[in-house]
């Protein structure tokens, strides 16, 4: 398989083009971590309150991760590129309808639900590619393409900023109208790239090794192992934590902090920054020094910002940059945990199908992080207590790292012949 070729180039270079291309993919699908910048706009727009400009970003986390999974068992099926095209075409299709929403409920609709779809679709697809293409470098090259995801807010945080405030008075919806266009564009242009490699195909000079599988001797599926859910709840904790933190970045910055609009919608950005470097990083953490480390070193910098923003109050913008900065960079590594684990712990060959399962956490973490958050906001008056909830959590996860993030007791091992 030596004669592969890929964008021109023997395939060992040429596949390092799939990871910027993956990346331009996922930077258009995570626009959604820049919500923050929406919502005030929203709550004058609409005249409702900190949980309801909350509901359309929930909604569209929670179908996302809902569908991850159906699209695992599809992209065998259809082929990288069709799924990626269908993808995009819904994400557009919600963000073009959501440009013309006069409500929550119609929001919750057409940004939570269709956009949500599209982007349940697509986000799986370049990550299952990049796995395939690098056997040997597993954590770094899909921590590396999942960054886009993360890093979306530091593109798109100050240009939904500024068209907002080019088109008065609902600039919001102007913003959603041609991101809908431009981001349909891109990925309808990515997805021709999308591809497997050839059956067997393998970088040369590297060989499979012998791996130690989460699988017992008579084939227990992924669900029935300790092993999946304790992957599973740590996965939600820090999801529950990050994407809360992130829908409540911009309202903290100004409501505790006092910081003024643009200052806030600055530091979105400054988090996307962080948020994107977790995941090459961890990806490798998770890699070289097991996926339990990985996570209980997540969990320490949750600890640290949770007691940090607990003293944190009007002027205190070094603590709470440094605070958010250590949660976006924890929750951004939990998106390179997540897939890394599932290709250390389990069958690489299920990949696709077992990372759809695993990232029903990402769902359950967003619902329940992001309704909480908004709910003590709206019966507290202030978003301080919530932190009392996120260092609790943090501790918890370091428990179940401990004691469950660990391959089964009983375990087959195989030979993964570039399966």
């Amino acid at each position: 398989m030596g004669n592969v070729k890929l964008f021109g180039l023997p395939a060992e270079r040429g596949r390092w083009f799939l990871i910027p291309l993956g990346i331009a993919v996922l930077l258009c699908l995570g626009t959604a971590y820049s919500w923050s910048i929406f919502r005030k706009p929203i709550e004058t727009s609409l005249e409702v309150g900190a949980t309801q400009s909350l509901l359309p970003f929930t909604t569209l986390l929670v179908v996302f991760s809902v569908l991850m999974p159906v699209t695992g068992y599809y992209i065998e099926r259809f082929g990288p590129r069709r799924i990626t095209a269908i993808g995009g075409v819904i994400m557009g299709i919600g963000y073009l309808a959501s440009s013309f929403a006069h409500s929550i409920p119609a929001l919750v609709l057409t940004y939570g639900v269709i956009a949500g779809i599209g982007v349940g679709i697509t986000y799986g697809v370049p990550l299952a590619v990049t796995a395939k293409w690098f056997p040997d470098k597993k954590g770094i090259a899909v921590g590396t393409t999942v960054i886009g995801f993360g890093l979306s807010p530091l593109v798109t945080a100050p240009l939904a900023r500024n068209l907002i405030a080019a088109y008065p008075p609902d600039g919001w919806k102007a913003t959603l109208l041609i991101f809908g266009i431009a981001f349909t564009a891109i990925v309808l242009l990515a997805s021709t790239t999308m591809k497997y490699p050839p059956t067997d195909w393998q970088p040369g000079g590297w060989q499979p090794p012998a791996r130690t599988l989460a699988v017992t001797g008579d084939g227990t599926p992924m669900m029935q192992t300790r092993t999946f859910y304790g992957l599973w709840v740590c996965f939600i904790i820090g999801t529950f934590v990050g994407l809360a933190a992130i829908g409540i970045a911009s309202p903290v910055g100004q409501e505790i902090v006092k910081l003024d609009a643009g200052m806030a919608a600055w530091t979105v950005s400054l988090f996307a920054v962080f948020n994107g470097l977790g995941r090459p990083f961890f990806g490798w953490v998770a890699d070289r020094f097991t996926p339990k480390n990985a996570a209980i070193a997540c969990y320490v910098l949750v600890i640290i910002a949770s007691i940090m923003m607990l003293s944190a109050g009007e002027g205190s913008v070094a603590t709470y940059l440094t605070a958010f900065c250590l949660i976006t960079f924890s929750f951004g590594g939990w998106l390179a945990i997540a897939p890394t684990s599932t290709l250390i712990l389990f069958r690489s060959t299920d990949y696709a199908k077992n990372y759809g399962i695993v990232f029903t956490a990402f769902g359950a973490g967003a619902l329940l992080g992001t309704l909480t958050v908004g709910r003590i906001r709206d019966l507290f008056g202030s978003y301080t207590s919530f932190f009392y909830i996120t260092g609790l959590l943090a501790i918890v996860g370091i428990v179940v790292a401990v004691f469950m993030l660990k391959r089964n007791p009983t375990v087959a091992t195989e030979l993964e012949l570039g399966k």
